[in-house]
């Protein structure tokens, strides 16, 4: 940037005065985040010289395998937001359960979640991975505060966000008033905004999906997907190229700096799944970053920020990134 380099901090304190979108409470709970996304990204940048490479041992919730950066990644967000007195209760795809605030700490008015390291299969081969969250505000009515009150659709969350732990190592981030990306100066440990009001192109030719599952794909994504590959002499009359990180942070930041669509559908292998991607630790942070960005998000059928979760760890299908193309295949699945 040329000139007065401005802070998360001051980011955060001038969106306030702008909108009043991020109240003191919810400014300090996401400069946590970002320490602890700080402390992630040392531990990661380090690998095997801090012995952090490798299987854990362990399953989550999923009956995945997690590696040990899955564990560390978990525990640095939970232990970094514990104390703070800005949450009622956090959640993890890596738990079971929501993990609320212990009685000998202040609790304060909003809900956590976090997909503490994406793109786990990438981890020992040194390939752009990340964290991502969302923050809800918890009902006044929670009781208890358990699986009911983080029950809330995408459309309510107060900000959201992810870092990229790459090259660089960057935060986006959206508290409802556009999409601001933040670098960190690994020298000085500060988070300096890097660009703001980040917008994603209507339209792309690029898309990102994993072709090793295109023969359990369900229809409309086989036909989608063959008229991209189909090229200029085909339907769309251009050519599209493919990109697949494997890794949901870098594949959306991607879409997010020059456009694309990402796609994780539902198919026949689990066809009592609809989908992947979690919603909440996933599906819906990316939706509003995306929306946010002037992009689109469906699940094939309608706005992911408006499905209404039934469950912690509920699952569902993924279409987002460059609006156009997000409209044209959510329209042949409902062909």
């Amino acid at each position: 940037m040329v000139g007065h380099k401005i802070s998360l901090t001051q980011y955060l304190v001038e969106k306030d005065r702008e909108a009043g979108s991020v109240p003191s409470e919810l400014r300090l709970l996401l400069e946590v985040i970002a320490r602890a996304c700080k402390r992630i990204s040392y531990a990661v940048g380090k690998g095997a010289l801090a012995g952090v490479l490798g299987e854990a041992g362990t399953e989550n919730v999923q009956g995945e395998s997690q590696k040990k950066l899955d564990v560390i990644a978990n525990e640095t967000l939970l232990e970094a937001n514990l104390w703070g007195g800005n949450l009622a209760a956090m959640a993890s795809e890596e738990m079971d359960d929501p993990f609320p605030i212990p009685h000998r700490y202040p609790k304060g008015g909003f809900l956590l979640l976090f997909d503490p390291l994406d793109g786990s299969s990438n981890i020992d081969v040194n390939v752009s991975i990340g964290t991502i969250f969302s923050v809800l505000r918890c009902p006044d009515n929670a009781s208890g505060v358990g699986h009911e009150a983080f029950l809330q659709p995408g459309s309510a969350q107060v900000a959201a966000g992810y870092a990229v732990y790459g090259p660089s190592t960057l935060l986006v981030l959206t508290v409802g008033a556009g999409v601001a990306c933040f670098t960190l100066d690994r020298e000085t440990g500060s988070w300096w905004l890097t660009e703001d009001g980040m917008k994603i192109p209507e339209d792309t030719k690029e898309y990102a999906i994993n072709a090793s599952n295109a023969r359990h794909w369900e229809t409309p994504v086989q036909q989608y997907v063959s008229e991209l590959q189909a090229g200029k002499t085909g339907p769309r009359g251009k050519d599209f190229n493919m990109r697949w990180v494997a890794s949901m942070v870098a594949d959306v930041h991607r879409i997010m700096t020059r456009g694309g669509i990402f796609m994780y559908p539902r198919d026949h292998r689990e066809p009592d799944k609809p989908g992947k991607l979690r919603l909440m630790y996933e599906a819906n942070p990316m939706s509003f970053l995306v929306e946010q960005a002037g992009g689109a998000a469906t699940n094939g059928l309608g706005r992911i920020m408006d499905v209404q979760p039934s469950k912690l760890h509920e699952r569902v299908a993924v279409f987002l990134g460059s609006r156009n193309e997000v409209e044209r295949v959510t329209a042949m699945h409902k062909a």
